[in-house]
């Protein structure tokens, strides 16, 4: 089982799409931690912790990461199988999950 935790590992306020809107975006953090652990470990949980995050993450922030993993080439089956997320607010899991199928049908 593999651990991340946004506010310890990558920032306290993660903010925006690309790397041009900000120096913690989603772009920047699939690309540097999410893509890699999750071609490097295959076949293993990818747990997604979201405790410490001290905003509300906008859905551009989550569709980019998330979706963006399947169009940089990863099995949206696989990816959905191997994550786990942990929040207090349900609804980053349900968005998520749904970017992660928007993208493999696009």
């Amino acid at each position: 089982m593999i651990n991340i935790n946004i506010a310890t590992q990558f920032s306290k306020t993660p903010f925006g799409r690309y790397q041009t809107d900000s120096p913690y975006s989603a772009e920047k953090f699939r690309d540097e931690i999410l893509l890699p652990i999750f071609q490097q470990h295959p076949n293993e949980t990818i747990v997604i912790d979201f405790t410490g995050v001290s905003l509300g993450l906008g859905s551009s922030f989550l569709e980019e990461a998330f979706g963006g993993l399947v169009r940089k080439g990863l099995n949206p089956k696989l990816i959905d199988k191997q994550l786990q997320v942990i929040s207090k607010l349900p609804i980053y899991e349900q968005q998520i999950r749904k970017f992660i199928k928007s993208a493999e049908t696009s």
